[in-house]
């Protein structure tokens, strides 16, 4: 799609809200594939992203099928040995109204999935799940140049929301994944990458399976009041 196609053909307000309100992080997929002209058609959208000077800071690798469930076997097989080694440190504490949503997040689903707070053998399975990428066909993982940093990562997160919203535009179920960076090490041994890139996030797609209880979680969103200041 050229620039002069998208602007010949605007989106309503209302159908953009619609949109974005409908995309949400689904932990549960059916195995069925996606066609890659479906992927490549919400990949090439995901490319009009701005970004600073128009630089563009990620590349992707999309990993599907048996290649993904190997990939993913070994990053569980390592995280019950060893420990998360991220090229980009995830320490941070949320403290006040952000460990609140934290909370509120977990919660929501780990009641879909009837996991309670004391039932440490369950969550650790659930966590487990993340790095198979929750049982997708499909996961693409986004990396950024090496040397760049938070503005160009910014930049990605913009590229990253893109992508989310235009599988959603498709019909399809996904999820931003930390979790699938915590091993960036193995992800570049099975995938046979140099070092030198910064694996951000992974990004887990594909036809969501709407019997599993995972997908049932619902969370809630701050209210304007509560994040925006005006001034003048």
């Amino acid at each position: 799609m050229t620039q002069e196609t998208a602007k010949a053909a605007p989106m309503t307000a209302d159908a953009f809200d619609t949109l974005v309100r409908t995309r949400r992080s689904v932990r549960g997929y059916l195995p069925d594939p996606v066609a890659p002209e479906v992927i490549a058609g919400a990949m090439e959208t995901s490319l009009w992203a701005p970004s600073n000077c128009n630089v563009q800071p990620w590349s992707v690798h999309l990993v599907s099928g048996e290649k993904l469930r190997a990939l993913g076997q070994a990053m569980m097989d390592h995280a019950q040995s060893g420990r998360p080694t991220p090229d980009v440190p995830m320490d941070t504490a949320y403290r006040g109204v952000y460990r609140d949503r934290q909370i509120g997040s977990a919660k929501a689903l780990y009641g879909a999935m009837g996991i309670a707070r004391d039932d440490r053998a369950g969550r650790a399975s659930a966590f487990l799940r993340n790095l198979d990428a929750f049982g997708a066909p499909h996961a693409a993982f986004v990396f950024l140049p090496e040397n760049f940093g938070i503005r160009e990562a910014a930049d990605l997160g913009g590229f990253v929301q893109t992508f989310l919203l235009a599988l959603t535009a498709r019909g399809l179920g996904s999820c931003a994944q930390g979790a699938l960076s915590l091993y960036p090490d193995i992800v570049r041994d099975q995938l046979g990458l140099a070092p030198g890139a910064q694996l951000m996030v992974g990004i887990a797609f594909g036809y969501e399976d709407p019997d599993h209880p995972a997908n049932a979680a619902r969370t809630d969103r701050e209210g304007i009041e509560g994040v925006l200041v005006r001034h003048g």
